[in-house]
């Protein structure tokens, strides 16, 4: 079975899916596959132009979890989409030395749940699981995703709601 586990820079994927791999789970990071799909360089976004559909295409499934920010659309038995406050999620995109238009893109994206509204868009509902990290450390995340890929927890999503953080800062 593979689960991806995609959501907005900053929400946890890396850092959850290091915890899984831990953990004695398979592991694919996206950033390590895309490599050859790379096609330039949006320099005004500061992002790599990756011809996704090619990359869809050719990747090999695996028996684990896929992790980045289109791990989505892939074809995943299981997807997790990782949530973030949007004003933590500034916090943890400052820490990474991101610059200010970055920032607002990525808050402003997380409070629109881009993520979710594509991950909706490509899988059945029934295999989508929103998980708030907010405050949340790995471990708990790892737990939570472990969970729902067992069938423990049923899938769930359309519960977080970041509109305010627009209307806040619009």
């Amino acid at each position: 079975m593979m689960c991806g586990i995609t959501g907005t820079p900053g929400t946890g994927k890396s850092m959850i899916a290091d915890e899984l791999a831990r953990r004695g789970h398979t592991v694919v990071h996206i950033t390590e596959t895309v490599g050859p799909y790379v096609t330039g360089e949006d320099e005004k976004r500061d992002v790599q132009i990756i011809d996704v559909d090619r990359w869809v295409a050719e990747f090999k499934p695996v028996d684990g979890f896929v992790e980045g920010h289109f791990a989505h659309l892939l074809p995943c038995d299981r997807v997790v989409v990782l949530r973030c406050r949007p004003d933590e999620l500034a916090a943890r995109l400052e820490q990474r030395k991101y610059r200010e238009a970055k920032i607002r893109e990525n808050t402003e994206a997380e409070a629109l749940d881009s993520c979710l509204i594509e991950t909706i868009e490509e899988h059945d509902p029934s295999h989508i699981f929103e998980l708030d990290t907010t405050g949340r450390d790995a471990a708990y995340c790892a737990d939570r995703i472990e969970a729902f890929v067992r069938g423990e927890i049923p899938a769930d999503f359309g519960h977080i709601d970041w509109s305010s953080y627009l209307e806040a800062h619009l």
